[in-house]
């Protein structure tokens, strides 16, 4: 099932200078389900298009081979984001959040986070063009990706985190991605307690 985001807003009244000096890795949050247009905001800002005759993204990619995929967990379901249309694809419905504490080794505020987005890659679509150095290719855009989720939750007046403990199969597990894809960050993004 398929549901399209609201455009995102290109304009705010929160400078990029103010979002650099309040970002900060919060680790409690009070819950509060997300609007519609806070999700698309933060999916747009992670990977979605800003030039459709390209299908530029918001993130640099090495020779434009794009390979990441990003996942957002709420609490109704797991969600797979599709730029090229900027819509949510459900993959699993359900609430997952009590698995993502377990699989992100015990750390509890990912629960109350009000969503947590996976960032994963599949590594083939950069290492077909740069062999092994397309990996850290890879690195280098998860890390540009995860910086545009932070500063867009601050944007919003929400507060995130980025995990990087958890536990890679059983994430793959329950994302039910294919083998190829690897989840690299999973960003929780929320109020701050």
């Amino acid at each position: 099932m398929k549901e399209n985001l609201p455009k995102p807003v290109f304009q705010s009244k929160v400078s990029i200078e103010e979002c650099l000096l309040k970002r900060r890795s919060v680790r409690s949050f009070k819950y509060k389900k997300p609007t519609l247009q806070e999700i698309s905001q933060l999916l747009w800002s992670a990977y979605g298009i800003t030039q459709q005759r390209n299908m530029f993204k918001t993130t640099p990619s090495a020779g434009a081979t794009y390979p990441l995929e990003i996942y957002c967990l709420l609490e109704d379901g797991i969600y797979h984001y599709l730029p090229e249309e900027h819509a949510i694809e459900l993959i699993k419905k359900g609430d997952f959040r009590k698995e993502l504490v377990s699989i992100v080794l015990g750390q509890d505020f990912v629960y109350d986070a009000s969503l947590n987005i996976i960032i994963c890659a599949v590594y083939e679509r950069t290492t077909l063009y740069y062999g092994n150095r397309g990996i850290r290719y890879v690195y280098f855009e998860v890390g540009h990706c995860a910086q545009n989720i932070c500063l867009q939750a601050i944007s919003l007046g929400l507060d995130s985190v980025c995990i990087g403990a958890f536990e890679d199969e059983k994430l793959k597990k329950l994302l039910e991605v294919n083998e190829d894809v690897e989840p690299l960050y999973v960003i929780s993004v929320g109020v701050k307690r």
